[in-house]
């Protein structure tokens, strides 16, 4: 087997990124109509498309049910980018729950949320580590970012179980590639013209060309990389996303792609009411364009993102707003094609070119 499995027979629904938040997970199995050990009446399947950590109150209560419902066999998973920055060892912006070095950063933010025993935290990077990238069937793929073929192709020919190593041989690579063409000189030079860090928002970057460089070499090189956080280019101007400056900016690679088969992803923080100010970032509407939020996209109009921003459900719980309000967490039902959302809302996906829709 390999980093590509097979998705279950039957009819899917298929969740979106979670982010630690247990509450809205519950609920949406509920809604859904799963009992707590996944099994459903009509004998749905789970799908989860991969980000069950970071940034919410339970990432460990989260994993653990994940893996409770794969290992019974009502459900199958594919890895997001925080699974891979877990299984590596790379702490990142909303990671405190289970790395220390991140603990006191996030607590601004995220806390309160629980962390995992030692015990807990060998069997989450077992599970973790039995995942693959992407799954498929003749009639639907899903895959965390981005359905690229050359890389699905890639993470096809790597043996199962071995996602860590294979990533860390790939970003050896770029590195190599990043000392050859002088990168790393160049960015110190630019850390030492510009004191400040790249997490901190109140201090506005210029555009760092060896950044931007490095940033693009990392996230194009690593076949696994781009399935997992997207296809990128080059940046015009510096944005704040994900908790620090980005030279590089996502493209919505779902406009180049002209397979038959449907491709089911997260990751893309889509919103039901799209904000005048992004808490991700800016590119949630660059990246949809005029597409409305329920509606399938790309050039065959057969790409859809499940994921509506329940990771910031933290600004809601900073607002002491109602959790549901604003940052959702979603389910598409396959083959019917609704969704089913946590507070319940069951919405249709619209074709591309429909802009009406009731919400």
């Amino acid at each position: 087997m390999s980093l590509i499995h097979t998705l279950p027979s039957g009819p899917l629904d298929v969740v979106g990124d979670i982010h630690g938040e247990l509450s809205a997970l519950r609920d949406l199995l509920r809604h859904l109509g799963y009992d707590r050990w996944g099994d459903h009446p009509q004998g749905r399947k789970l799908v989860f498309v991969g980000d069950f950590c970071d940034r919410g109150p339970d990432s460990p209560a989260v994993l653990e049910w994940v893996q409770t419902l794969v290992e019974r066999g009502n459900a199958c998973a594919a890895l997001g980018n925080h699974e891979i920055n877990l299984l590596r060892e790379d702490p990142k912006d909303g990671s405190g729950w289970y790395f220390d070095v991140r603990y006191q950063t996030d607590q601004v933010k995220y806390a309160p949320f629980n962390r995992p025993s030692d015990g807990q935290r060998e069997r989450i990077v077992d599970f973790l580590s039995t995942l693959p990238l992407g799954l498929e069937r003749e009639d639907l793929r899903i895959i965390h970012a981005a359905w690229v073929q050359p890389q699905v192709d890639a993470a096809r020919a790597m043996p199962a179980g071995q996602v860590r190593h294979e990533y860390d041989r790939w970003e050896l690579e770029a590195a190599r590639i990043a000392r050859e063409s002088s990168i790393a000189a160049r960015m110190q030079q630019e850390r030492r013209d510009w004191p400040h860090s790249l997490e901190d928002r109140e201090h506005v970057p210029p555009f760092l060309p060896a950044h931007s460089e490095n940033e693009l070499n990392k996230g194009m090189v690593n076949p696994l990389k781009v399935l997992c956080t997207g296809v990128e280019r080059a940046a015009g101007t510096p944005f704040f996303a994900g908790g620090k400056w980005r030279f590089v900016e996502r493209v919505a690679w779902w406009n180049q792609y002209t397979e038959d088969v449907p491709v089911i992803v997260g990751h893309y923080w889509r919103r039901l009411h799209p904000p005048e100010n992004p808490v991700h970032g800016k590119q949630e509407e660059e990246l949809f364009g005029h597409t409305a939020p329920t509606a399938w996209h790309g050039a065959r109009r057969n790409v859809f993102c499940v994921d509506y921003s329940v990771g910031g459900r933290w600004v809601s719980r900073r607002a002491g707003e109602p959790l549901q309000s604003r940052f959702k967490l979603a389910a598409l039902r396959w083959p019917e094609r609704d969704l089913v959302f946590d507070d319940g809302t069951v919405l249709p996906t619209l074709a591309f070119q429909d802009t009406a829709q009731t919400l």
